[in-house]
């Protein structure tokens, strides 16, 4: 008798706790990549009466119960924040705690920058990646705090290459006056001043040639640059011959700028690994597209997280460099991974070691930029769990009350 109190009870003292569980998911119904968790009941070990065939086995009511986080996808939805990712497939952000420098997992992407520049998620957590480094981007090194570029000032890059994508009109004559044709291109010195390269072409007597020559203004300089001379030729088909694919560049030689920047040397290139940048057909002759390499210095205008996990960085000279990227981290098995609050999770004794890398490898998922992952909580789910635990409570209450009624009967028994 004084058994089936202690059975009761174990299903009062369980089923609070299922709901306790429950009052949590919905608490959480709004919590960014918040996991939902469910309770598993177990039954606990029985008495067996009498013997045999017949034995009677009477159970000891309800373990406590245990509950099990589902790392169920949650619905990604688009964020107007530049900092906010999702993570979509398996997998965790790597943060580290403020105070202690533990290392947890998250799903949590609302991330914002703290005061020193540093990556951080919403309740403060440093997230793990890698930094860009001299201009590299190393993501074979052990991951450290992410560092977002705020305020700062883009170094200036020097010129070392220019090309031209352009077509010499096949009708062009020695003339007189000869057919000639003329382009510039902006290039930077290693301070971040603009100085202008130029090139003209002058049709020749044989046919396909051009004579070229490459020029610096003088005024940018201390003494004037000669201007860098030779001849192209082009094949009966119109498509670049001499210089080949092979030959090195023509570059000219850039020294005692007026601006005190360092001397230079600009390569032109003729060719796009074997395809030529110069034709000559039948059409009037114009650039078709241009490019170099070189950078003025630049502010900082927006930092945002794009695809993959990549901090981007917008700088005022129209430049976008991939200053950062986010770790991910995939545990075998999350399920056995402990909730230690602000959205994040720690191993446990049963968690399988994670594997740290790039997002999209290893059977880690995506991250993917201006986003956020929706909590997985489903209201309606949770309210019928509710109902049923409710009334699970409130049968086992019934039995305590029964009992109660059978021992006052039995107390009776002796008036």
């Amino acid at each position: 008798m004084f058994t089936s109190f202690s059975t009761a009870l174990s299903a009062l003292g369980a089923h609070t706790t299922a709901v306790d569980v429950v009052g949590n998911n919905l608490a959480n119904l709004n919590t960014p990549g918040y996991k939902a968790s469910v309770v598993s009941f177990s039954d606990l070990v029985t008495q067996s009466l009498g013997a045999g065939l017949g034995t009677t086995q009477v159970g000891f009511g309800v373990a406590r119960p245990t509950t099990i986080r589902q790392f169920s996808q949650g619905a990604i939805q688009a964020s107007s924040g530049p900092l906010d990712v999702a993570i979509q497939g398996d997998g965790f952000l790597v943060v580290k705690d403020p105070n202690t420098s533990a290392q947890l997992y998250t799903r949590g992407g609302n991330l914002q920058v703290n005061k020193e520049g540093q990556l951080v998620t919403a309740t403060g957590f440093r997230v793990q990646g890698w930094n860009e480094v001299n201009g590299v981007l190393d993501t074979t090194q052990p991951a450290t705090d992410v560092f977002v570029p705020v305020g700062s000032l883009r170094t200036p890059i020097a010129t070392q290459n220019i090309s031209f994508d352009l077509n010499l009109d096949a009708a062009g004559t020695v003339g007189p006056p000869a057919s000639t044709f003329t382009s510039s291109i902006e290039v930077f010195d290693s301070l971040g001043v603009s100085h202008v390269v130029s090139v003209q072409f002058e049709k020749t007597a044989n046919p396909g040639e051009w004579n070229y020559s490459l020029t610096f203004p003088d005024s940018d300089v201390t003494t004037p640059i000669t201007p860098v001379a030779g001849t192209i030729q082009f094949n009966a088909s119109g498509k670049l011959e001499t210089p080949d694919a092979l030959t090195a560049p023509p570059s000219i030689t850039i020294a005692g700028l007026n601006s005190g920047a360092a001397d230079m040397t600009v390569n032109w290139n003729l060719w796009n690994g074997l395809a030529p940048r110069l034709t000559q057909y039948s059409q009037p002759s114009a650039v078709a597209a241009n490019a170099q390499d070189g950078y003025a210095a630049a502010q900082l205008i927006r930092v945002g997280i794009g695809d993959g996990g990549v901090v981007l960085a917008q700088y005022s000279n129209g430049q976008q460099v991939a200053v950062g990227r986010l770790a991910m981290c995939s545990v075998r098995n999350p399920e056995s991974m402990i909730a230690v609050g602000n959205n994040n999770f720690q191993l446990s004794a049963r968690s399988a070691l994670p594997a740290i890398g790039v997002a999209g490898t290893g059977g880690r998922g995506q991250i993917l930029g201006g986003s956020v992952e929706f909590s997985t909580v489903d209201i309606a789910r949770e309210f019928t769990n509710l109902i049923v635990l409710q009334r699970g409570y409130q049968a086992n209450a019934r039995v305590v009350t029964a009992v109660d009624e059978i021992s006052q009967e039995t107390i009776n028994l002796k008036r």
